[in-house]
């Protein structure tokens, strides 16, 4: 448990002596909250608008996916450069366990997701807080499990890519067209058939299902069958990265 928190602690210095990707990872997502937030707050002075509904739950709903998928790309981009530099190998020489590596970087994102929601809810706190505190906790809590969920998708993306050069655009051709069929920005019943059953084996879909539900004040058990699905998942993905993951 010592070598973990040390590990996790020298990624997060590792981490934050980035300014690009720490930029990526934290004002991009507040940068969207507020900026699409105020815009948009002109066009929804109407409450039963489209507008309005998005404003009121879509845009916070959107803020949050946008934190998952750059924990994603960072953890992938990371992941490959550490194997391309032969950082992997040598952590791997180490007396630390395999999963103990790996369980650092998802305790770092983890991490930074947690930090910029908080960023996020006092950039919005005048326009788009949540009703209550119990609601706040339960979001921050369905961002969080939606997020390790879609980290295991980093992890199999990060043990099949070659080099870190291809790393974030493969990540971003993989998750941004998961984020346009999840539901966040029209509902799935639009889709044509055979769309409609490809977002349905994508977990994005139902952490999207659940970050809105709780938003809008849902409790968690209404939701049982997206934190199912986001569970499996995330085990299936993580089963498939243990399987393929190259340390060099």
């Amino acid at each position: 448990m010592k070598g973990l928190w040390q590990l996790t602690w020298l990624e997060i210095k590792i981490f934050a002596r980035e300014p690009l990707g720490l930029f990526g990872t934290i004002a991009i997502p507040v940068v969207v909250f507020v900026v699409l937030g105020r815009l948009m707050r002109g066009a929804a002075a109407t409450p039963a608008s489209p507008e309005a509904m998005f404003l009121k739950t879509g845009l916070p709903v959107l803020a949050a996916i946008l934190m998952s998928i750059s924990a994603v790309v960072s953890l992938v981009t990371i992941i490959a450069i550490y194997r391309e530099g032969g950082i992997l190998k040598r952590l791997r020489a180490t007396p630390l366990h395999p999963a103990t590596i790996l369980t650092a970087h998802v305790l770092v994102k983890l991490l930074f997701t947690a930090l910029t929601l908080a960023l996020l809810l006092a950039a919005g706190r005048r326009f788009y807080a949540p009703d209550s505190a119990g609601t706040l906790l339960r979001f921050a809590a369905a961002l969080l499990f939606s997020t390790a969920g879609v980290l295991s998708i980093g992890f199999l993306i990060a043990s099949l890519v070659p080099t870190a050069r291809f790393a974030q655009p493969l990540a971003g051709f993989i998750f941004y067209p998961m984020m346009a069929l999840s539901g966040l920005f029209f509902p799935i019943a639009l889709l044509p058939p055979w769309l409609r059953v490809a977002s349905r084996v994508m977990p994005m879909t139902y952490a999207v299902s659940l970050l809105q539900g709780v938003w809008r004040g849902d409790p968690l058990s209404f939701h049982v069958w997206d934190i199912a699905a986001i569970a499996v998942f995330g085990a299936l993905f993580a089963a498939l990265a243990s399987r393929f993951f190259k340390w060099e």
